[in-house]
Protein backbone atom coordinates (compact mmCIF):
# COMPACT_ATOMS: atom_id res chain seq x y z
CA UNK A 1 0.00 0.00 0.00
CA UNK A 2 2.83 2.32 0.73
CA UNK A 3 6.23 2.65 -0.53
CA UNK A 4 9.18 1.76 1.46
CA UNK A 5 10.03 5.23 1.80
CA UNK A 6 6.74 6.49 3.07
CA UNK A 7 7.06 3.62 5.82
CA UNK A 8 10.39 4.74 6.74
CA UNK A 9 9.81 7.88 7.27
CA UNK A 10 7.08 6.85 9.66
CA UNK A 11 8.58 4.89 11.63
CA UNK A 12 11.10 7.99 11.77
CA UNK A 13 8.19 10.30 12.88
CA UNK A 14 6.18 7.34 15.53
CA UNK A 15 10.04 7.44 17.28
CA UNK A 16 10.26 11.47 17.26
CA UNK A 17 7.05 10.97 19.76
CA UNK A 18 9.73 9.21 21.87
CA UNK A 19 11.83 12.37 21.93
CA UNK A 20 8.45 14.73 22.58
CA UNK A 21 7.53 12.47 25.96
CA UNK A 22 11.53 12.48 26.66
CA UNK A 23 11.33 16.07 26.95
CA UNK A 24 8.29 16.27 28.50
CA UNK A 25 8.78 14.12 31.30
CA UNK A 26 12.09 15.85 31.87
CA UNK A 27 11.12 19.49 31.36
CA UNK A 28 7.82 19.30 34.28
CA UNK A 29 10.04 19.62 36.50
CA UNK A 30 10.95 23.00 35.34
CA UNK A 31 7.74 24.19 34.73
CA UNK A 32 6.97 23.66 38.11
CA UNK A 33 10.05 24.83 40.15
CA UNK A 34 8.56 27.74 41.82
CA UNK A 35 6.12 25.32 42.92
CA UNK A 36 8.11 22.74 44.09
CA UNK A 37 10.67 25.44 45.60
CA UNK A 38 7.50 26.97 48.00
CA UNK A 39 5.88 23.76 48.81
CA UNK A 40 9.04 21.69 49.22
CA UNK A 41 11.04 24.37 51.03
CA UNK A 42 14.12 24.36 48.25
CA UNK A 43 16.15 27.31 46.82
CA UNK A 44 17.30 28.20 43.38
CA UNK A 45 20.83 26.55 44.25
CA UNK A 46 18.79 23.20 45.15
CA UNK A 47 17.15 23.76 42.18
CA UNK A 48 19.87 23.39 40.59
CA UNK A 49 21.30 20.16 42.84
CA UNK A 50 18.66 18.67 41.55
CA UNK A 51 18.96 19.42 37.75
CA UNK A 52 22.48 17.89 38.66
CA UNK A 53 21.24 14.99 40.11
CA UNK A 54 19.56 13.97 36.44
CA UNK A 55 22.72 15.38 34.64
CA UNK A 56 24.85 13.48 36.36
CA UNK A 57 23.35 10.30 36.14
CA UNK A 58 22.46 11.16 32.73
CA UNK A 59 25.78 11.74 32.01
CA UNK A 60 27.32 8.75 33.44
CA UNK A 61 24.45 6.23 31.93
CA UNK A 62 25.32 7.85 28.11
CA UNK A 63 27.79 6.04 26.89
CA UNK A 64 26.50 2.80 28.65
CA UNK A 65 22.99 3.18 26.99
CA UNK A 66 24.74 3.66 23.45
CA UNK A 67 26.79 0.75 23.78
CA UNK A 68 23.46 -0.96 24.72
CA UNK A 69 21.77 0.07 21.72
CA UNK A 70 24.24 -0.73 19.77
CA UNK A 71 24.43 -4.10 20.99
CA UNK A 72 20.62 -5.17 21.42
CA UNK A 73 19.43 -2.43 18.50
CA UNK A 74 17.02 -0.20 18.46
CA UNK A 75 13.79 -1.89 18.92
CA UNK A 76 14.57 -3.25 22.08
CA UNK A 77 16.93 -0.27 23.36
CA UNK A 78 14.15 2.36 22.81
CA UNK A 79 11.30 0.17 24.33
CA UNK A 80 13.11 -0.44 27.35
CA UNK A 81 13.82 2.87 28.33
CA UNK A 82 10.46 4.43 27.22
CA UNK A 83 8.68 2.20 29.90
CA UNK A 84 11.82 2.89 32.74
CA UNK A 85 11.92 6.93 32.20
CA UNK A 86 7.85 6.49 32.12
CA UNK A 87 8.04 4.99 35.42
CA UNK A 88 10.45 7.09 37.05
CA UNK A 89 8.17 10.36 35.42
CA UNK A 90 5.11 9.17 37.55
CA UNK A 91 7.19 8.10 40.51
CA UNK A 92 8.07 11.72 40.79
CA UNK A 93 4.65 12.66 41.67
CA UNK A 94 5.12 10.34 45.27
CA UNK A 95 7.56 12.74 46.52
CA UNK A 96 7.64 14.63 49.51
CA UNK A 97 11.29 16.35 50.04
CA UNK A 98 14.07 17.34 48.58
CA UNK A 99 15.71 14.26 48.97
CA UNK A 100 13.03 12.45 47.41
CA UNK A 101 13.35 14.90 44.29
CA UNK A 102 17.17 13.89 44.11
CA UNK A 103 16.32 10.57 44.06
CA UNK A 104 13.24 10.56 41.36
CA UNK A 105 15.19 13.10 39.05
CA UNK A 106 18.48 10.92 38.95
CA UNK A 107 16.26 7.22 38.38
CA UNK A 108 14.81 9.51 34.94
CA UNK A 109 17.90 10.89 34.08
CA UNK A 110 19.72 7.16 33.80
CA UNK A 111 16.89 6.06 31.73
CA UNK A 112 16.40 9.43 29.56
CA UNK A 113 20.05 9.51 28.62
CA UNK A 114 19.07 6.05 26.26
CA UNK A 115 16.88 8.78 23.99
CA UNK A 116 19.60 10.57 22.32
CA UNK A 117 21.95 7.82 21.69
CA UNK A 118 18.73 5.99 20.49
CA UNK A 119 17.67 9.07 17.93
CA UNK A 120 20.96 8.72 16.36
CA UNK A 121 20.51 4.56 15.91
CA UNK A 122 16.98 5.79 14.24
CA UNK A 123 18.93 7.93 11.68
CA UNK A 124 21.28 5.60 10.58
CA UNK A 125 18.75 2.74 10.89
CA UNK A 126 16.07 4.22 9.12
CA UNK A 127 17.64 7.44 6.68
CA UNK A 128 19.64 7.66 4.26
CA UNK A 129 23.20 10.08 4.70
CA UNK A 130 21.32 12.69 2.08
CA UNK A 131 18.00 12.93 4.76
CA UNK A 132 19.41 13.14 8.03
CA UNK A 133 19.63 16.31 8.29
CA UNK A 134 15.52 16.60 7.84
CA UNK A 135 15.12 13.42 10.38
CA UNK A 136 17.85 15.60 12.58
CA UNK A 137 15.73 18.53 12.27
CA UNK A 138 12.38 16.77 12.99
CA UNK A 139 13.66 15.31 15.82
CA UNK A 140 14.67 18.14 17.17
CA UNK A 141 11.17 19.19 16.60
CA UNK A 142 10.33 16.46 19.20
CA UNK A 143 12.63 17.51 21.52
CA UNK A 144 11.29 20.83 21.66
CA UNK A 145 7.79 20.30 21.23
CA UNK A 146 8.27 18.55 24.63
CA UNK A 147 9.50 22.15 25.73
CA UNK A 148 6.46 23.83 24.26
CA UNK A 149 4.13 21.29 26.18
CA UNK A 150 6.05 21.08 29.46
CA UNK A 151 5.15 24.60 30.39
CA UNK A 152 1.34 25.20 29.51
CA UNK A 153 0.40 21.03 30.19
CA UNK A 154 2.08 21.68 33.61
CA UNK A 155 0.26 25.06 34.56
CA UNK A 156 -2.78 23.67 33.26
CA UNK A 157 -2.95 19.92 35.47
CA UNK A 158 -1.49 21.86 38.52
CA UNK A 159 -4.19 24.19 38.58
CA UNK A 160 -7.20 21.79 38.19
CA UNK A 161 -5.62 19.14 39.97
CA UNK A 162 -2.39 20.01 41.93
CA UNK A 163 1.26 19.47 40.86
CA UNK A 164 1.54 15.47 41.77
CA UNK A 165 -0.90 14.69 39.00
CA UNK A 166 0.97 16.92 36.27
CA UNK A 167 3.92 13.62 36.41
CA UNK A 168 1.29 11.16 36.73
CA UNK A 169 0.00 12.03 33.56
CA UNK A 170 3.37 12.43 31.55
CA UNK A 171 4.75 9.26 33.01
CA UNK A 172 1.51 7.13 31.36
CA UNK A 173 1.72 8.36 28.05
CA UNK A 174 4.77 6.66 27.81
CA UNK A 175 2.61 3.78 28.10
CA UNK A 176 0.83 4.70 25.11
CA UNK A 177 4.28 4.98 23.22
CA UNK A 178 5.19 1.51 23.35
CA UNK A 179 2.46 -0.58 21.70
CA UNK A 180 2.40 2.71 18.84
CA UNK A 181 6.28 1.98 18.02
CA UNK A 182 5.87 -1.84 18.38
CA UNK A 183 3.38 -1.63 15.47
CA UNK A 184 5.00 0.62 13.45
CA UNK A 185 8.28 -1.44 13.01
CA UNK A 186 6.27 -4.52 11.68
CA UNK A 187 5.92 -2.37 8.53
CA UNK A 188 8.99 0.18 8.32
CA UNK A 189 11.79 -1.03 6.14
CA UNK A 190 15.64 -0.36 7.23
CA UNK A 191 18.21 0.99 4.45
CA UNK A 192 20.83 -1.48 3.68
CA UNK A 193 23.79 -1.66 5.78
CA UNK A 194 26.80 -0.59 3.94
CA UNK A 195 28.94 -4.06 2.96
CA UNK A 196 31.86 -3.14 5.86
CA UNK A 197 31.95 -0.67 8.72
CA UNK A 198 34.91 1.81 8.99
CA UNK A 199 36.79 2.43 12.33
CA UNK A 200 36.86 1.30 15.87
CA UNK A 201 33.78 -0.09 17.56
CA UNK A 202 32.29 0.34 20.81
CA UNK A 203 34.01 1.89 23.55
CA UNK A 204 36.94 1.91 21.40
CA UNK A 205 35.48 4.96 19.74
CA UNK A 206 36.98 6.63 22.80
CA UNK A 207 40.69 6.20 21.44
CA UNK A 208 39.94 8.65 18.31
CA UNK A 209 40.97 11.99 18.47
CA UNK A 210 37.43 12.88 16.74
CA UNK A 211 35.59 11.73 19.50
CA UNK A 212 36.90 14.06 22.09
CA UNK A 213 36.70 16.67 20.08
CA UNK A 214 32.88 16.56 19.66
CA UNK A 215 32.74 15.85 23.48
CA UNK A 216 34.80 19.04 24.18
CA UNK A 217 32.44 21.10 22.03
CA UNK A 218 29.13 19.63 23.13
CA UNK A 219 30.39 20.89 27.07
CA UNK A 220 31.32 24.24 25.92
CA UNK A 221 28.69 25.12 23.49
CA UNK A 222 25.23 23.50 24.61
CA UNK A 223 25.45 25.53 28.40
CA UNK A 224 23.41 28.08 26.18
CA UNK A 225 20.63 25.27 25.71
CA UNK A 226 20.50 23.87 28.78
CA UNK A 227 19.89 27.79 30.41
CA UNK A 228 17.03 28.54 28.39
CA UNK A 229 15.64 24.41 28.94
CA UNK A 230 15.82 24.48 32.38
CA UNK A 231 15.43 28.22 33.68
CA UNK A 232 13.27 30.13 31.64
CA UNK A 233 10.47 30.01 33.79
CA UNK A 234 12.72 31.08 36.87
CA UNK A 235 13.86 33.72 34.65
CA UNK A 236 10.46 35.10 34.06
CA UNK A 237 9.04 35.04 37.33
CA UNK A 238 12.17 36.39 39.04
CA UNK A 239 13.03 38.99 36.48
CA UNK A 240 9.78 40.04 36.03
CA UNK A 241 7.43 38.87 38.91
CA UNK A 242 5.54 36.76 36.82
CA UNK A 243 3.29 34.02 38.34
CA UNK A 244 3.73 30.17 36.92
CA UNK A 245 0.70 30.75 35.09
CA UNK A 246 1.54 34.29 33.56
CA UNK A 247 4.99 32.74 32.88
CA UNK A 248 3.01 29.57 31.10
CA UNK A 249 1.97 31.89 28.40
CA UNK A 250 5.52 32.86 27.05
CA UNK A 251 7.58 29.80 28.12
CA UNK A 252 6.73 27.66 25.27
CA UNK A 253 7.88 30.02 22.77
CA UNK A 254 11.55 29.61 23.18
CA UNK A 255 11.27 26.03 22.84
CA UNK A 256 8.94 26.59 19.43
CA UNK A 257 11.57 29.03 18.60
CA UNK A 258 14.55 26.06 19.06
CA UNK A 259 12.32 23.63 17.15
CA UNK A 260 12.76 26.38 13.90
CA UNK A 261 16.21 26.79 14.68
CA UNK A 262 16.09 22.84 14.01
CA UNK A 263 14.88 23.34 10.58
CA UNK A 264 16.91 25.86 10.00
CA UNK A 265 20.06 23.65 10.68
CA UNK A 266 18.74 21.12 8.82
CA UNK A 267 17.80 22.56 5.40
CA UNK A 268 21.12 25.28 5.65
CA UNK A 269 22.99 22.43 5.88
CA UNK A 270 20.82 20.20 2.94
CA UNK A 271 21.68 23.31 0.95
CA UNK A 272 25.35 23.67 0.52
CA UNK A 273 25.69 19.86 0.98
CA UNK A 274 23.64 19.94 -2.64
CA UNK A 275 25.97 22.83 -4.23
CA UNK A 276 29.42 20.47 -3.51
CA UNK A 277 30.22 21.09 -0.47
CA UNK A 278 32.00 18.54 1.59
CA UNK A 279 30.21 17.52 4.99
CA UNK A 280 32.42 18.70 7.74
CA UNK A 281 32.33 22.22 5.54
CA UNK A 282 28.47 22.14 5.67
CA UNK A 283 28.07 21.08 9.35
CA UNK A 284 30.61 23.44 10.49
CA UNK A 285 29.65 26.42 8.40
CA UNK A 286 26.22 26.50 9.73
CA UNK A 287 28.17 26.01 13.33
CA UNK A 288 30.12 28.97 12.88
CA UNK A 289 26.64 31.16 12.05
CA UNK A 290 24.52 29.81 15.06
CA UNK A 291 27.64 30.57 17.43
CA UNK A 292 27.98 33.72 16.20
CA UNK A 293 24.37 34.40 16.39
CA UNK A 294 24.04 33.34 20.22
CA UNK A 295 26.38 36.22 21.25
CA UNK A 296 22.41 37.55 21.24
CA UNK A 297 22.40 35.97 24.83
CA UNK A 298 24.49 38.79 26.52
CA UNK A 299 21.73 41.36 25.58
CA UNK A 300 18.39 39.40 27.28
CA UNK A 301 18.76 40.81 31.04
CA UNK A 302 18.94 44.25 29.41
CA UNK A 303 14.95 43.66 27.74
CA UNK A 304 13.01 45.89 30.31
CA UNK A 305 9.60 43.69 29.40
CA UNK A 306 8.98 39.97 29.83
CA UNK A 307 7.27 39.99 25.95
CA UNK A 308 10.81 41.58 24.90
CA UNK A 309 13.04 38.84 27.56
CA UNK A 310 11.24 36.14 26.22
CA UNK A 311 11.96 37.02 22.34
CA UNK A 312 15.59 37.30 23.29
CA UNK A 313 15.60 34.10 24.51
CA UNK A 314 13.48 32.67 21.79
CA UNK A 315 16.84 34.09 19.48
CA UNK A 316 19.61 32.71 21.64
CA UNK A 317 17.68 29.25 21.65
CA UNK A 318 16.72 29.11 17.74
CA UNK A 319 20.38 29.40 17.54
CA UNK A 320 21.34 26.65 19.94
CA UNK A 321 18.64 24.52 18.06
CA UNK A 322 20.29 25.22 14.74
CA UNK A 323 23.75 24.60 15.95
CA UNK A 324 22.81 21.22 17.61
CA UNK A 325 21.11 19.57 14.70
CA UNK A 326 24.40 19.53 13.17
CA UNK A 327 26.60 18.71 16.28
CA UNK A 328 24.47 15.41 16.83
CA UNK A 329 24.51 13.92 13.54
CA UNK A 330 28.49 14.75 13.36
CA UNK A 331 28.83 11.14 15.18
CA UNK A 332 26.57 9.09 12.59
CA UNK A 333 28.52 11.08 10.29
CA UNK A 334 31.97 9.83 11.69
CA UNK A 335 31.18 6.48 13.31
CA UNK A 336 28.62 5.22 10.86
CA UNK A 337 25.55 2.65 11.71
CA UNK A 338 26.99 0.08 13.82
CA UNK A 339 28.58 2.92 16.19
CA UNK A 340 26.12 5.45 15.52
CA UNK A 341 24.15 5.20 19.55
CA UNK A 342 27.64 5.07 20.41
CA UNK A 343 29.43 7.87 19.05
CA UNK A 344 25.37 9.83 20.10
CA UNK A 345 25.93 8.76 23.91
CA UNK A 346 29.37 10.34 24.05
CA UNK A 347 28.47 13.55 23.57
CA UNK A 348 25.52 12.77 25.47
CA UNK A 349 27.55 12.10 28.34
CA UNK A 350 29.31 14.98 27.43
CA UNK A 351 25.76 17.08 28.14
CA UNK A 352 24.94 15.16 30.89
CA UNK A 353 28.35 16.45 32.63
CA UNK A 354 28.33 19.97 31.47
CA UNK A 355 24.65 20.19 33.29
CA UNK A 356 25.73 18.15 36.09
CA UNK A 357 28.50 21.20 36.85
CA UNK A 358 27.00 24.18 35.24
CA UNK A 359 23.11 23.67 36.78
CA UNK A 360 24.36 24.01 41.10
CA UNK A 361 26.63 27.27 39.68
CA UNK A 362 23.51 28.95 37.64
CA UNK A 363 21.38 28.32 40.96
CA UNK A 364 24.35 30.13 43.25
CA UNK A 365 24.61 33.16 41.11
CA UNK A 366 21.20 33.61 40.33
CA UNK A 367 20.79 33.37 44.16
CA UNK A 368 23.14 36.17 44.58
CA UNK A 369 23.67 38.56 41.71
CA UNK A 370 20.52 37.28 38.92
CA UNK A 371 21.00 36.00 35.49
CA UNK A 372 22.66 38.79 34.07
CA UNK A 373 26.18 37.56 34.46
CA UNK A 374 25.23 34.06 33.97
CA UNK A 375 24.14 35.44 30.31
CA UNK A 376 27.34 37.30 29.77
CA UNK A 377 29.06 34.40 30.75
CA UNK A 378 27.62 32.06 28.62
CA UNK A 379 27.51 33.77 25.44
CA UNK A 380 30.71 33.63 24.31
CA UNK A 381 31.03 29.75 24.87
CA UNK A 382 29.81 28.35 21.56
CA UNK A 383 32.80 30.31 19.81
CA UNK A 384 35.04 28.06 21.49
CA UNK A 385 33.33 25.03 20.85
CA UNK A 386 33.09 26.20 17.31
CA UNK A 387 37.08 26.29 17.51
CA UNK A 388 37.60 23.37 19.29
CA UNK A 389 35.55 21.18 16.87
CA UNK A 390 36.29 23.11 13.31
CA UNK A 391 40.12 21.70 14.42
CA UNK A 392 39.48 18.34 15.89
CA UNK A 393 37.26 16.23 13.21
CA UNK A 394 37.06 18.46 10.10
CA UNK A 395 39.35 16.06 8.45
CA UNK A 396 37.93 12.54 10.01
CA UNK A 397 34.28 13.31 8.48
CA UNK A 398 35.81 14.47 5.48
CA UNK A 399 37.05 11.08 5.31
CA UNK A 400 34.43 9.28 6.09
CA UNK A 401 32.13 10.78 3.62
CA UNK A 402 35.03 9.68 1.17
CA UNK A 403 35.05 6.65 2.14
CA UNK A 404 31.23 5.24 3.14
Amino acid sequence: MFDAKVLRWAAVLVFVLSSTLNFLDRLTVAALAPVLMSELHITAQDFGLILAAFSLAYAACAPLAGWWIDRVGLNVGVTVAVGVWSLAGMATGLVNSFAGLLWMRGLLGAAESAGLPSSGKMAAVYLHPAERPLGAAINQSGLSAGGILAPVFAAWIAVQYGWRAVFYITGALGFVWIPLWLLVLRAAPRVPEPASERGRAGFELFKEPAIWALVAANLLSMVVYTLWTNWTTVYLVREHGLTIVEAARFAWLPPLASTLGGFLGGALCARVLRRGMEVADARLWVCRLSAFAMLVTALIPLTPTPLLAVLGIGASFFWSGCWSVNLYTLPVDVFGARNAAMGVGAITFAFGLMQTAVSPVIGWVVDRHGFQPVCISVCVLPLLAYVVLSRGVRSRVSLAAATA
